[in-house]
């Protein structure tokens, strides 16, 4: 078993187990280095089913601290997952507040601005608007097509955020 694998058991026991004292030193511990494969995968996973606010608080306060951009991969694999409102808005918020470039995957930030919830699509919008100088002319047109044709139908708040989005990007 590599060292990665063996780092995602140990912290997928030290999750389940259930044991406050473990599962925060655990979280913290993480901080001093990138995380391994997997991880992002876990505590999100953990964040979505514990009623724990200390932990949520620690775990939320990781992914807004990750400083490493090859995990990006991992957290939007996270966003394509069925999580609640709750766990999406924390996710998307720590995509803007880590300050990683996330322009590749603007497109998936999009859809999840039309398929979601006012709050999270605000989030959405951060992180959009975070990159948007990191995204080129042709990517930015790409974005407007999609805000446009998504959300022609729409009325309200949410339509606005979107017309305001759209004029970040042009």
């Amino acid at each position: 078993m590599s060292s990665t694998e063996n780092k995602r058991k140990e912290l997928e026991h030290i999750l389940t187990g259930g044991n406050f004292v473990k599962i925060t030193g655990a979280i913290k511990a993480m901080r001093e280095e990138p995380p391994f494969s997997g991880a992002i995968n876990l505590l999100i996973s953990f964040y979505n089913d514990t009623d724990n606010d200390s932990i949520k608080r620690l775990i939320r306060d990781f992914m807004n601290d990750l400083r490493d951009q090859a995990s990006c991969t991992e957290v939007v694999e996270e966003l394509r997952k069925d999580l609640k409102a709750e766990t999406m808005r924390m996710a998307i918020s720590s995509c803007w507040q880590s300050g990683l470039d996330y322009s590749d995957f603007s497109e998936v930030f999009a859809e999840l601005f039309l398929s979601s919830d006012y709050m999270t699509a605000i989030e959405c919008f951060t992180v959009i608007e975070s990159n948007a100088d990191r995204l080129e002319r042709s990517k930015k047109d790409e974005l407007i097509r999609i805000i446009n044709e998504g959300i022609s139908t729409g009325t309200g708040d949410k339509r606005s955020l979107a017309l305001e989005l759209i004029s970040v990007l042009e």
